[in-house]
């Protein structure tokens, strides 16, 4: 288990934060963010559904917009462009 960060195109990442607990996606995700540039986007794979609130959450606080969140054989993908 260890947590994969990649870029899969232009302007685009994916984070994969599956096996992972409070608070780990999380903070994960905020430094993912925080090397992306303005307007990129970053696609998360988890499957800890209380973690996603809590990303959501901090997305809505401080500007990030999350673009797409669906649910897929035990995965969860948020898409969050970078605001």
């Amino acid at each position: 288990m260890a947590m994969k960060f990649e870029k899969t195109g232009d302007n685009t990442y994916m984070l994969d934060v599956c096996g992972y607990v409070c608070p780990h996606p999380q903070i994960y995700c905020k430094k993912s963010i925080e090397k992306i540039a303005e307007g990129d986007i970053l696609q998360v794979v988890l499957d800890n559904p209380s973690s996603v609130e809590t990303i959501v959450q901090m997305c809505d606080q401080v500007g990030h917009e999350v673009l797409e969140r669906k649910t897929e054989g035990g995965k969860i993908y948020l898409k969050i462009q970078k605001g």
